[in-house]
């Protein structure tokens, strides 16, 4: 098998969105095999101060968004996303939506990526501001519906699995 990092660049980018894009897929479907399997058995998950992380282990990641998205209904939404091949990492600015809560939350995540296999083995999240009783903690002033960010979750909520649901 082909080391990740002796493919072309563009075949690095287009494989690092692709999953980057399939781990969202999964955590909006909650669906903790679909996620897990975009990471190195061992990544790491790190947070802002006072969010219970770092979470560290591919299923310990999915296992913990699974929980969310049954508890609080989380979606996630990606708004942009860069791939830069030449150093292994990516960024993507990010919507955590809380319908349970009726709030959300806005960020960035750094993505360090596995030059063997191309999987994540490291994010580092952060946030608009900390985290807080607001509906929306999203950078003060900034316009962005205008820059045509997502303004409500990209999939239905509460999940159909989530304790609770009734149709």
């Amino acid at each position: 098998m082909t080391r990740f990092a002796d493919l072309p660049r563009e075949v690095q980018r287009r494989l690092m969105e692709e999953t980057i894009r399939t781990y969202f897929d999964g955590c909006n479907e909650a669906d903790v095999d679909k996620m897990a399997s975009q990471f190195t058995d061992d990544a790491v998950h790190y947070f802002p101060p006072g969010l219970d992380g770092p979470w560290i282990g591919a299923h310990t990641i999915a296992d913990n968004w699974r929980r969310l998205t049954m508890t609080i209904d989380s979606a996630w939404s990606i708004e942009r996303l860069i791939g830069e091949p030449e150093s292994m990492q990516a960024i993507i600015e990010f919507t955590h939506w809380k319908p349970a809560r009726n709030s959300y939350v806005r960020g960035s995540e750094w993505y360090k990526i596995d030059p063997e296999t191309g999987r994540i083995a490291e994010i580092r999240a952060f946030y608009a501001s900390a985290p807080d009783e607001r509906e929306a903690n999203t950078l003060q002033g900034y316009d962005y519906e205008a820059n045509q960010y997502h303004m409500a979750p990209p999939v239905h909520r509460p999940h159909p699995e989530a304790v609770g649901y009734s149709n």
